[in-house]
């Protein structure tokens, strides 16, 4: 079973992130994602959640990757958002990771 599936990812290894890579993703093809944001999705504006000095820094390095990947932009105030979400940084020896906390999204 373990050999199958190393098999298996290595056959696709173009789908998944590494260090060359950061995101995954699959050349050659596109996909449309359609979420439906129309009623009944309340509007849900979380507030941030705090966060440690060391956090807030590994939080703005991300951002910035990912903007420079084309993943996240910049929203300007006077733009409408309806929802925000939090995320939560953990941070493990030198390496950090940001999580997005969507437990409300499933209630």
């Amino acid at each position: 079973m373990k050999e199958e599936l190393m098999e298996i990812l290595f056959q696709y290894k173009e789908a998944f992130s590494s260090d060359n890579e950061p995101l995954g993703a699959i050349k050659g093809h596109e996909m449309d994602i359609m979420l439906n944001v129309e009623i009944p999705y309340p509007p849900l504006l979380r507030p941030a959640y705090p966060a440690s000095p060391r956090a807030r820094e590994a939080l703005e390095t991300h951002i910035d990757e990912l903007m420079k990947l084309g993943a996240l932009r910049k929203v300007g105030h006077n733009e409408e958002i309806e929802v925000t979400n939090p995320i939560i940084i953990t941070c493990n020896n030198d390496k950090s990771s940001i999580i997005g906390d969507f437990r409300e999204f499933n209630t």
